[in-house]
């Protein structure tokens, strides 16, 4: 089999699982914890169970860059990132850093820290739906136009 093909594959079913993950949670998770409990309750609920997710989307979140990557090598797609008719290459990336730092790095070291010992739950709460309305509304626009733009339009 073509590593191409395959690494297209890992890719594409990463992203469903990632993107399509962060929509359940941006559109059922949050909603349902903000409706079930209390403005000072609602994080301590949402971190009972996102903790489960977290690790699953850090395996999602890496093999969707390790994939991408490697196509944009093996195929030798460098130069598409200095032509702006491929701005969804730019976003992938960008889309991709942007989680891979809040995953990896931000979450684990600082945010998770400062959740714990939140004064104001409830503001916290609120700008993390916030972010994550921002987040798979981008995640959205990119994934549309990384399927048109991939397939020439």
């Amino acid at each position: 089999m073509d590593d191409i093909i395959l690494a297209r594959a890992v890719h594409v079913l990463a992203v469903l699982v990632w993107i399509g993950g962060v929509a359940f949670v941006t559109l059922v998770v949050m909603p349902s914890v903000r409706a079930a409990n209390p403005p000072a309750e609602r994080l301590a609920a949402f971190h009972r169970l996102e903790g489960r997710f977290a690790a699953q989307a850090r395996i999602w979140v890496l093999l969707a860059g390790l994939s991408g990557f490697w196509m944009i090598y093996r195929a030798q797609m460098w130069d598409r990132f200095f032509d702006l008719r491929f701005w969804w290459m730019h976003a992938m990336v960008g889309l991709w850093a942007v989680f891979a730092a809040m995953l990896f790095v931000i979450e684990p070291l600082f945010l998770h820290r400062r959740m714990m010992t939140s004064v104001n739950p409830a503001a916290d709460f609120a700008r993390m739906e916030t972010l994550h309305r921002i987040l798979l509304g981008i995640a959205a626009v990119t994934v549309l136009g990384a399927v048109a733009g991939s397939h020439g339009f």
